[in-house]
């Protein structure tokens, strides 16, 4: 005879673990991090706050795998990145860089009530695919594109990627400190200044 299943899981298909990964990835998603307690995510779940330790070794457990959880439906929700050899490289810098922001806003806010909790940080990196995270996927791009001859053979990717995703930092986190009333966005124009940047350097003006 199987077990009864617990009422917070009537009408749904979840273990009792995906449902409490469930509840606090909606919390995060709704409200950010901080101040996320056990008590609360297990009130919104309809167990009792013991009920978490059955499942999990500890808060910092169910909230690195939440946040993931997190940051994986944000991602889908922004769609396909473009294909190495597909289209032009600068068109799919753009759209690269387009996520990046559209990325780094969705999911910056859920790690503010994170800064001062490494473990939760650290079980977060670990709790990632290789290659999954719009960095690793930003620098796989260019360097597919540089097997492809679509850039140079010497191309500082390393560099690019670094410019790109600091871009992406700098542009969502400049409006989270300092002025949450503004729009979170780059312009088209300065979109376009920064792939240029990106595939053709400042240069140096001649003498």
């Amino acid at each position: 005879m199987s077990p009864r299943k617990a009422p917070a899981l009537h009408g749904t298909d979840l273990s009792l673990r995906e449902h409490l990964i469930a509840t606090a990835t909606r919390l995060i998603a709704e409200r950010g991090t901080t101040g996320l307690t056990v008590r609360t995510i297990a009130r919104e779940a309809g167990v009792a706050d013991g009920v978490l330790y059955n499942h999990f070794a500890d808060k910092e457990e169910l909230l690195a795998l939440a946040v993931r959880a997190h940051v994986r439906t944000v991602g889908r929700h922004l769609g396909e990145l473009p294909t190495p050899g597909h289209g032009s490289v600068r068109d799919n810098l753009r759209a690269h860089i387009v996520y990046g922001v559209a990325f780094h806003k969705a999911v910056l806010p859920a790690f503010a009530g994170l800064i001062g909790q490494p473990k939760v940080l650290d079980a977060f990196t670990a709790s990632g695919a290789p290659g999954e995270d719009w960095r690793d996927q930003l620098r796989g791009y260019l360097l597919a594109e540089v097997e492809l001859g679509r850039l140079a053979a010497d191309a500082s990717v390393d560099a690019a990627v670094a410019m790109i995703v600091g871009v992406c930092h700098e542009t969502v986190l400049t409006g989270l400190l300092y002025d949450a009333s503004a729009p979170h966005g780059l312009s088209d124009e300065f979109v376009d200044d920064l792939v240029g940047t990106v595939l053709n350097g400042i240069g140096q003006a001649r003498p």
